[in-house]
């Protein structure tokens, strides 16, 4: 398996994909960098040269936020909305969803599994 910003890419892959295994690469970002290396996107990843598996990390090392750095970015900026009690950073704390969906009838990814609340329909009033 080829070592690639620290992380093994499945090598029976195509380059293009096996790149999008890192977090932080998606498709744009893997085109270019197959571009500036001058590799072939349909080459599979166990078939690269050292060369040009050494010249991509380069690549990525030197103009990319991948893998830890990425989600440690991410995770500060979340902590300064938490720290300044902005809307989004109360709705990040409570578990809620942060950029406007609605919450009565979805979110359930965010909210987690139903908690039944007991004698909430039964009451009449007279």
């Amino acid at each position: 398996m080829p070592r690639i910003a620290g992380i093994d890419v499945p090598d029976k892959k195509k380059m293009f994909f096996a790149l999008q295994y890192i977090h932080g690469i998606g498709p744009k970002f893997a085109g270019d960098i197959l571009n500036k290396a001058g590799v072939d996107h349909n080459i599979r990843a166990n078939e690269v040269e050292e060369k040009a598996l050494a010249e991509i990390n380069a690549i990525i090392d030197a103009e990319y936020l991948v893998e830890g750095a990425l989600r440690r970015q991410v995770q500060q900026n979340i902590q300064r909305l938490r720290d300044i009690k902005s809307y989004r950073g109360e709705r990040h704390k409570k578990g809620l969803p942060v950029r406007g969906q609605r919450t009565q009838s979805n979110a359930r990814t965010r909210k987690g599994k139903k908690k039944t609340v007991a004698g909430k329909k039964g009451v009449k009033a007279k």
